[in-house]
């Protein structure tokens, strides 16, 4: 009976799993299936006179195509690899895309507008085909050329999408795993306190802490002093003690934090946990000077919103500034040291300043006390770039700003 009903009602096809085609795959079929549109839509990238096309720029050409042909260009797939497209290169008669299927992947390709050819470019051939922009000669083949894939051979790597955005939690279990394998594992971390320094300043430990069993002993002595103490106590009237015993500023500022950091030291010693190691590492003093780059807009603190390229950027940097100084004050505070640390901004000088500071070359950000906004000057061949330019048309100028910058 019960064969009777299964034979009597439909069974449910699942439907078949098919390969999704590979980029290349999808533009070389549209160009095959529909060469009078592609030739349209790449000529009208190549007519707009710009060098370097935006993901929305490539999608309003693709959008008027839509309009005047038929929309089954778009069902091809080749509508999906333009909405990927993060950038083009525009330098007649070819024009190449840098696609992001999905994070963490990248591909390119290179069309020739005249001939309707498609290349496969590698990343390498990608960025040399981007430097014709402002050098159109053919590449030195003997150029400098260095290969850091060594200092990486045993670097943990993130494969998982997933985990793009959370590297520091991947790292910590990682480490953990690592320090968790045997005695001898933790060699690092103690190598690694044992030479944090700032300036010259020894932090955490001392010469007088040459092993990690010594290492250990110390913390245990130091934990049954510091049990002894109120948890308030300073810690210049204990600093002493601590020094002989081998640990140096950087601990706590009371008694109660510099008991903490010994706990969590002793934890991970007897057994690691990511957790554990992520809590310790962060509550080492670190961070005392920060560069942050923001190269584009009329950067600068008054009268300058509403100018071309500046706005929420600008008001986001300066914003961060003065959270992230105020965070790192917290921090020396906390760990019981007595530095200054410094954070620059570094932007371009704009000698025409359309009445803003941003001809000024250092400027203090107001609300802060150890921040500055230091501003350099793009530079050509013949001279300092007076004028603003658009942030889409920076890249030819980046290169001697570093330097300058050094």
């Amino acid at each position: 009976m019960l064969n009777e009903e299964m034979d009597a009602s439909p069974m449910k096809r699942v439907p078949a799993l098919s390969r999704t085609p590979s980029m290349h795959e999808s533009v070389q079929g549209c160009l095959s299936n529909h060469p009078n549109e592609l030739v349209s839509l790449f000529s009208a990238y190549v007519s707009l006179g710009k060098r370097i096309l935006q993901p929305y720029e490539i999608l309003h050409e693709l959008n008027v195509l839509m309009k005047l042909f038929d929309q089954d260009v778009v069902q091809e797939g080749f509508a999906a690899v333009l909405q990927a497209a993060q950038e083009a290169v525009v330098h007649p008669p070819w024009v190449a895309l840098a696609v992001r299927p999905r994070p963490g992947l990248w591909e390119y390709v290179r069309v020739n507008v005249d001939e309707m050819a498609l290349d496969d470019l590698s990343v390498s051939e990608y960025l040399q085909f981007k430097e014709l922009l402002v050098e159109d000669t053919r590449m030195d083949p003997y150029v400098l050329e260095l290969d850091f894939e060594p200092f990486y051979a045993s670097f943990p790597r993130l494969t998982r999408p997933s985990s793009i955005g959370n590297g520091v939690q991947f790292l910590n279990r990682h480490l953990s795993s690592q320090l968790f394998r045997d005695a001898e594992s933790m060699e690092p971390l103690f190598q690694f306190l044992k030479a944090h320094k700032y300036q010259g300043q020894a932090l955490m430990i001392n010469e007088r802490i040459p092993t990690l069993q010594r290492l250990r002993f110390s913390l245990f002595k130091a934990e049954e002093q510091l049990q002894r103490l109120p948890k308030e106590t300073p810690y210049l009237e204990f600093s002493h003690r601590l020094q002989e015993m081998g640990l140096e500023k950087g601990w706590g500022n009371t008694a109660e934090g510099v008991l903490d950091m010994i706990h969590m030291l002793l934890e991970i010693l007897q057994a690691p946990d990511p957790e554990t190691l992520e809590k310790f590492l962060g509550r080492i003093p670190s961070v005392f000077n920060v560069v942050i780059l923001s190269p584009h807009g009329y950067f600068g603190q008054a009268n300058v919103l509403g100018l071309p390229d500046t706005g929420g950027q600008v008001v986001y940097v300066l914003d961060q500034v003065r959270a992230l100084e105020s965070e790192i004050l917290k921090n020396i505070k906390r760990q019981g040291l007595d530095i200054e640390p410094e954070i620059l901004v570094v932007t371009r000088l704009i000698p025409d300043a359309e009445g803003t500071s941003c001809n000024q070359r250092i400027e203090k950000i107001s609300g802060t006390h150890h921040s500055k906004i230091l501003r350099i000057p793009f530079r050509t061949d013949e001279g300092i770039v007076r004028k603003w330019r658009s942030r889409f048309d920076i890249w030819p100028y980046l290169e001697r700003f570093a330097e300058v910058m050094q």
